[in-house]
């Protein structure tokens, strides 16, 4: 800037940039007054790009550059007006304001502001509203309610929510009102829904127990899962598409897995008033129908397969149908308990299955066998030899893969026919093309030289009992149920089921259900 005038150039050119085609100035507009000292300099520079040069030169060494195309030399200043290829820039001497001609312009006296006329649909500014702010962020604290310090203290113990809630009161971090000796009988009012009758402990009143989870019961929307375990005989309700948390309904430290055990739990959950579906083993589903334990001759309720007839399992599909199930008769020893339809074929068990039988057909001189016997130090010896593995186990089997790399053709593939089982047919998934792939299976199993078990025989002979998301009824999550109560079962010791039960109803209820939190829970809640 000299003396309010601009002095604008983008690029500079000298003697030796002559040869160059792609610099050149291109544009560079002055108004100077005579006698400015910038005057002389740009005088100079004007004399290296036109001076000493003829015409001819300059546009070989220029041809691409912008070209001088005026200078004019007035007495009120001076103006440089630079074109390039595209054409030249025309320009205008500055003219002196008259009173008559051109007076001087003056400025509004009212500062309005001019509208646009730009239009507002095509507009480039953003609107701001309320919908697109961020919601505020208060620092201020939270003083809980009662409602509040319940939901925060289900996952904990009765003491330690007695604690919790006496620091908290101490901080004045609650409400006027709030109580830390309510947690001593959290659960009575879910026990008021249980009963205890010969050593089994049960929900005498489902509905009731349904309406303090704070929803309605409906028997179609639920499965009763039952099964033992080294501490207890349970039952419980598990939803269909596992949306809410198991509701146990029947627990006992004394009963063992027998018919008359279980005719006492479904008679004390008055299972005939609402017929739920069945999910379990194949062990606890052969003694609700009344048929012998084990591995008998006809052990499937479906069919009169003959486990015997080895050499026929692979080849034969059409054995006879079971239509009866009278005492004495095809492996029968009692009258059924439950309806052959209300059986759901449990996917983990069948899983476990087909994991033992592919085990138990590989080389045991093998390297597949032996990187199995190093992936599980902790197992011992027998169970790695008979296949005896649990679903985590399994699962990280499925994800090695280094033990591919140990496996034979053959065995590499059964396995990768048992790895598309499990995520395409016995999970949330299920492909359309599901036949293929459990024909494909038995046919890898086949070159094994695996044994085809019950399990695998539901897969070979009545592939169509299978419901249409096994994931959504699978008798995993009532083998979750296990490890969600085992910690409450070595406190009580089997002398307070009543408590146990509710306390542990107590637990799956929430007070606040929609309330949003950063974090969620994995426990599926009500």
């Amino acid at each position: 800037m000299f003396g309010g005038f601009l002095v604008s150039e983008k690029q500079k050119y000298t003697k030796s940039d002559a040869n160059s085609s792609s610099r050149g100035i291109t544009v560079i507009v002055c108004v100077l007054q005579p006698g400015d000292p910038i005057v002389a300099m740009l005088i100079r520079k004007m004399g290296d790009i036109t001076g000493d040069h003829s015409k001819s030169e300059r546009r070989r060494a220029r041809p691409e550059a912008s070209l001088v195309t005026q200078i004019i030399r007035k007495k009120v200043g001076w103006l440089w007006e630079f074109g390039g290829k595209s054409g030249f820039i025309s320009a205008i001497k500055p003219v002196a304001h008259n009173d008559d001609d051109l007076p001087v312009p003056t400025p509004p006296t009212d500062k309005c502001v001019l509208e646009s006329d730009e239009d507002p649909s095509t507009s480039n500014t953003e609107e701001t509203t309320e919908d697109f702010l961020p919601p505020p962020v208060s620092t201020e604290p939270h003083f809980l309610s009662q409602e509040d310090l319940n939901d925060l203290c289900r996952d904990l113990s009765q003491r330690q929510s007695e604690i919790l809630a006496s620091r908290l009161k101490e901080w004045n971090l609650v409400q006027a009102g709030v109580k830390s000796s309510g947690f001593r009988q959290r659960g009575a009012d879910a026990a008021s829904f249980f009963s205890t009758k010969d050593s089994l402990c049960f929900c005498s009143d489902i509905e009731g127990l349904f309406g303090y989870l704070g929803m309605s019961h409906d028997p179609a929307e639920w499965r009763l899962f039952i099964d033992s375990s080294k501490r207890s005989l349970k039952a419980v309700l598990l939803h269909n598409g596992n949306k809410y948390s198991s509701v146990p309904v029947g627990h006992s430290v004394h009963l063992t897995e027998n018919y008359e055990n279980m005719k006492i739990l479904l008679n004390a959950i008055k299972y005939s008033e609402y017929q739920w579906e069945i999910c379990g083993d194949l062990k606890v589903v052969e003694i609700l129908l009344g048929m012998q334990k084990g591995f008998t001759k006809y052990c499937c309720f479906l069919c009169l397969w003959d486990s015997r007839a080895t050499k026929e399992h692979y080849v034969k599909t059409d054995w006879p149908v079971r239509e009866h199930f009278l005492p004495g008769e095809k492996s029968i020893s009692h009258e059924p308990l439950v309806l052959p339809e209300k059986i759901i074929l449990p996917p983990l068990h069948i899983k476990l299955g087909l994991m033992k039988n592919f085990v138990k057909a590989l080389n045991k001189d093998g390297q597949a066998f032996l990187y199995l016997r190093q992936k599980f130090p902790t197992l011992s010896d027998a169970k790695v030899k008979e296949g005896i593995f649990v679903g985590p186990q399994i699962k990280a089997m499925l994800k090695d893969e280094v033990f591919l790399t140990k496996m034979t053709p053959v065995e590499s593939e059964a396995w990768n026919a048992f790895k598309t089982i499990c995520e395409n047919f016995l999970g949330n998934k299920k492909d359309p093309n599901y036949k293929e792939l459990v024909s494909n299976l038995l046919s890898s199993y086949q070159q094994l030289g695996a044994r085809i078990s019950l399990k695998i025989h539901f897969l070979h002979n009545h592939l169509d009992f299978f419901p249409a998301n096994l994931g959504a009824v699978s008798d995993e999550h009532g083998e979750r149920f296990h490890q969600d109560i085992s910690k409450m079962e070595r406190n009580c010791q089997g002398r307070w089921d009543l408590a146990m039960l509710g306390d542990f109803c107590w637990m799956l209820k929430r007070d606040n259900p929609h309330v949003k939190h950063k974090r969620k829970a994995r426990a599926k809640l009500f």
